[in-house]
């Protein structure tokens, strides 16, 4: 478990759930840990050179794919290594200012993603539904704005949120019982109440998920109405093979912020907050690229096309 001698004032003790955790066969997490990083980085890096080398995936389907790939990236770049170091080194320390960007770039992250998978969905909507006024709707400069809006918004309200709670007063405790630095972790250190502060976390991260899902939900029922209206099977097939991908990975990441923020305490446990922190923190941007390019025809042609070279 991890620990902070009291010499150590102005940093922050990142424990990870339990202790056999942390001290049992340290070399067989630390390689499992490492091999999730490098799957990662690869698939998500992967996509990214297909999408940015091939013409013919310059597309704003493949646009947003890309900087879904971009998030996963620097989502799996935030905890991963400082989670192999620890189980290399033994030593579970993080300092004051590391736990405040680890804090903003996690918030930040998750905000924007939540944010994206909307946009992807919206555009999802428009190529299906709007096919002929799809290269209005979604031209270039509006792509780059929906998701330039995404990201500032999600950087703005973690700026706002990590600045207040860094300047909270804490507690002689400095352990947290999670493996990364996350508010509601933080604020059990506190030495105030935090629970008006709470509130308004909750409040916020109603207000950032709930828009996303209500858009993807009502994309997705216009674009089974429009394909149902066909009569068309092979019209029906071809939107559920071009949307399943998408939608698998929305249920992953709403499916998990909605179990872990939003349902009842006595519904799960703690343990269980930390098994799906470690999901969508760890697995999904590892899971992501492969989702995507499984059944993805025009990924494969581009893995063929640069194989070729």
């Amino acid at each position: 478990m991890n620990t902070m001698s009291p010499t150590h004032a102005p940093s922050l003790g990142n424990c990870h759930s339990v202790i056999w955790f942390c001290t049992s066969a340290p070399w067989t997490f630390f390689a499992l840990t490492v091999l999730d990083l490098l799957v990662a980085l690869l698939g998500n890096t992967t996509i990214i050179t297909f999408i940015s080398a091939d013409p013919q995936l310059h597309s704003p389907m493949y646009f947003l794919l890309g900087q879904l790939s971009l998030m996963d990236l620097l989502h799996i770049s935030t905890f991963v290594p400082k989670m192999a170091l620890d189980f290399l080194s033994g030593d579970h320390h993080i300092s004051f200012l590391g736990c405040s960007i680890q804090m903003f770039l996690f918030t930040s992250l998750v905000g924007t993603e939540c944010l994206l998978l909307a946009v992807m969905a919206y555009n999802r909507y428009v190529a299906i539904c709007h096919p002929l006024h799809y290269p209005i709707l979604m031209r270039p400069r509006v792509c780059t704005l929906l998701v330039l809006t995404s990201w500032l918004n999600a950087l703005l309200n973690a700026f706002i949120h990590v600045i207040y709670t860094m300047n909270l007063p804490y507690c002689a405790s400095r352990q947290i019982h999670h493996f990364f630095c996350e508010i509601p972790h933080l604020l059990k250190l506190v030495c105030a109440d935090t629970s008006q502060y709470e509130k308004g976390v909750f409040v916020n991260g109603v207000n950032f998920l709930l828009p996303p899902i209500s858009a993807v939900l009502a994309s997705y029922g216009r674009i089974l109405f429009t394909v149902l209206g066909m009569r068309s099977s092979l019209g029906l097939r071809k939107t559920l093979a071009t949307c399943s991908s998408h939608l698998t990975v929305v249920s992953l990441f709403y499916g998990s912020a909605i179990f872990k923020y939003f349902l009842p305490k006595s519904y799960h446990p703690r343990e269980w907050d930390e098994v799906l922190s470690v999901f969508y923190t760890i697995l999904t941007p590892t899971l992501n690229p492969l989702i995507y390019s499984l059944r993805n025809k025009d990924i494969a042609r581009a893995l063929r096309k640069l194989l070729r070279k």
